[in-house]
This record gives C-alpha cells, structure tokens and sequence, in this order.
C-alpha cells in the first residue's frame, strides 16, 4: 500500500512555504556499510536543511535537473543522448521544467549553443530545490548566469576531474595549487568537492564577458597548471591525457553546468557535492564522509562560501594567461558548432595514442 503524501515546510521570502511530497517512503538510495537507507521524504528534508547555503550559491540561477524518480541504485545509467537518439537509462536530464510545477516556481529562459529556448526551473528561493527533489531530482545543474543577465556569466568554473590512475587526492593537490596562482593574480577563489573523486574551484567575476571569453580564462589557468605541475593536462581528448588531472575547461561553455554546491550525487551512501574551507579541503581524505546525513550539521557550524558573493572579479589576468601561455584554441564538445579557430574534430588515432607513456608523458 502506498504511503500517503506528506508535507514539508521550507522558509521562504514571504514565511514557510509547503511542498507537498509523494511517496515520502520511497527508498532512493540503499544502505551502505557506512550509511543507512534514505527515502525520498529524507532527500526532500535535506535540501531543505541546506537552503541557506543553497541560495547564496545558486540563487536566481536557472538549473538543470538531473532525475531519479525511483531512486538511484548501483549499476543504474544515466540517459544521454548518443548520435541524435536518446539513450535508455533509468535517470534523466530534465531541462524544461517539469509538468505540474506550483504556480509559485519560477521560470528563465535560456538557450542552447543552437539559439534554442528553454524555460529551466529558477533557484529563487529554497522550496524551489526541494519540489524538485519531489521530483526526482538528485542533483542540480546550475548554470553560471543568473536569471537577469543569461548572456555573461558570473562565475568562473574550473572541474579538476581524475582520470585513470589517478583519483581525490591528486585533485586536492591541484585545487590548492590553483588557489595559490589565483591568490597571486589577486583573484579569490573557492572550492568543493565533487562529490565523487574531483575537486571544483569556482572565481565570482563581473557579468561583462561571454562565455567564450570565460572559457578562455579557464584555459589560460588550466594551462599555468600544466606548467606548474607535470600531473595535470588540457588536452581534450582522453586518449592523450594519460595520468594526470584534467582541467575540464568546457564546463564553462553556455548550457555546460557541473553538479551545484550542496547537491546530492547518484552513487553510494548519499554524497554530497560539499563547499569547504581551504583549510578543510587541505585536510580531507576521503570525500565519502560528507553526505546527506554529516553536511547538515557542517553547515550549521557555519558556510564556507559565506563571503563567496563579496567580490566579483575581473577576468583579465586569466584571460593575459590565454593570450601569452601558448596552445591557442581548443576543441569544443561535438554537440557544439563548429566554432571560430576551433581545430579539426578528429580524434586522434589508436597509434598516436601509443605515443604516452603511463605518467602522461609524449614518448619521442
């Protein structure tokens, strides 16, 4: 027999506001040896319990949804899509906003690469995350705009994602490295982990440049890390990467988004995509340890991304990086236009592959 909906009440701008919740039961994530079962009722609560945190990272930005609605178990798949056709899986992007959304859940229109509109749901206050929990979402995927200026982003993204062999303490390294550069070009950044294995590093900059412009910046800094430390790379394509740290630049593209600051990750024991503290990050190792039941509490203790919004920054020492570092464009993802000074779309063959050896490194 199925449990009847329940109601939770999230602080909002005019009083609490009620979200109702359907199968508030439901399992959605299975226990662990570290961690016991939660239900859907439970995924709802957290998103309330971190709304403060949030809103001051997320706030007014609109979000893609990444679903679950029978909760996420091991060996499930996300759908993608793969030569134009959807693929089968048992979670979901939703983009457009759901149907049978509350009068009260607000609505920004995006585009895509193409020019195509979107109505994606807008983190205006914190009921908004928790309906779409209701939903089925998990983890949510804001964009670095926010809903009054969708052209020029306000944040700069750098993902520092393990590749084979490598894992969350090499990330660790490099996320401090890149605080240590961008201390000194005078720039304040931030981080988070991942939720899984990376770390993400994220710089407040004035909303006056494109996103082209943005993506350039991440490059430049991407590449004074690979001059800095020989264990991280930009090369694009994974078969030239080896093992090393790749600072995945294209996140910063428009539509691009990685998992937002305080979301939940489809993958055992509930974790959570977590801001820290340097000094917190510095000392972590294993990023297990915060998930749905321990951040709450952290966050009470006090938001290490408190200050994040104090100041906006301005791209150009990054974007002096690009320009005098050398490399010059780099590919974009494949669903993209072909765009300007972008090099060939091929990918490199199995032989040049062959070419690096186990650390990364070009065999002559």
């Amino acid at each position: 027999m199925a449990t009847k909906a329940t109601i939770v009440e999230v602080p909002g701008p005019d009083g609490l506001r009620e979200v109702r919740v359907s199968s508030p039961d439901r399992v959605v994530y299975e226990a662990t040896d570290r961690t016991p079962e939660v239900t859907k009722l439970q995924v709802c609560e957290y998103f309330a319990a971190v709304g403060e945190g949030l809103m001051r990272a997320c706030r007014d930005r609109p979000v893609a949804l990444e679903r679950w609605p029978s909760g996420w178990r091991e060996g499930m798949t996300l759908s993608t899509a793969a030569n134009g056709q959807p693929q089968n899986g048992e979670g979901f992007y939703s983009k457009r906003l759901p149907k049978g959304a509350p009068e009260w859940i607000r609505t920004t229109r995006v585009s895509s690469p193409n020019g195509r509109p979107i109505d994606e749901l807008t983190l205006a206050e914190p009921a908004a995350a928790v309906w779409a929990a209701q939903m089925g979402a998990l983890t949510l995927h804001p964009w670095a705009v926010r809903a009054a200026d969708v052209e020029h982003p306000d944040e700069l993204r750098i993902d520092l994602d393990p590749q084979p062999g490598t894992g969350f303490a090499e990330a660790r390294r490099v996320a401090l490295l890149a605080r240590d550069v961008l201390a000194g070009l005078g720039v304040r950044a931030f981080a988070k982990t991942s939720g899984n294995r990376g770390v993400h590093v994220y710089v407040r900059i004035e909303p006056r440049w494109t996103f082209e412009e943005v993506r350039h910046a991440a490059i430049g800094l991407g590449r004074e890390l690979e001059r800095l430390d020989d264990g991280v790379t930009t090369a694009w394509w994974k078969e030239e990467r080896g093992e090393r740290l790749f600072v995945d630049f294209n996140q910063n593209n428009r539509d691009r988004t990685i998992a937002g600051a305080w979301s939940l990750r489809p993958r055992p024991g509930a974790p959570v995509s977590t801001p820290l503290s340097w000094e917190a990050l510095a000392e972590i190792d294993d990023p297990r340890s915060l998930n749905l039941f321990t951040v709450p509490g952290l966050l009470r203790q006090g938001d290490p991304w408190a200050e994040i919004d104090d100041v906006a920054h301005s791209l150009d020492p990054l974007l002096e990086l690009w320009e005098r570092l050398p490399g010059g464009e780099l590919n974009f993802p494949p669903d993209y236009p072909k765009m300007p000074g972008e090099p060939p779309r091929v990918q490199p063959s199995k032989k040049v592959a062959d070419n690096w050896d186990e650390h990364g490194r070009r065999i002559e």
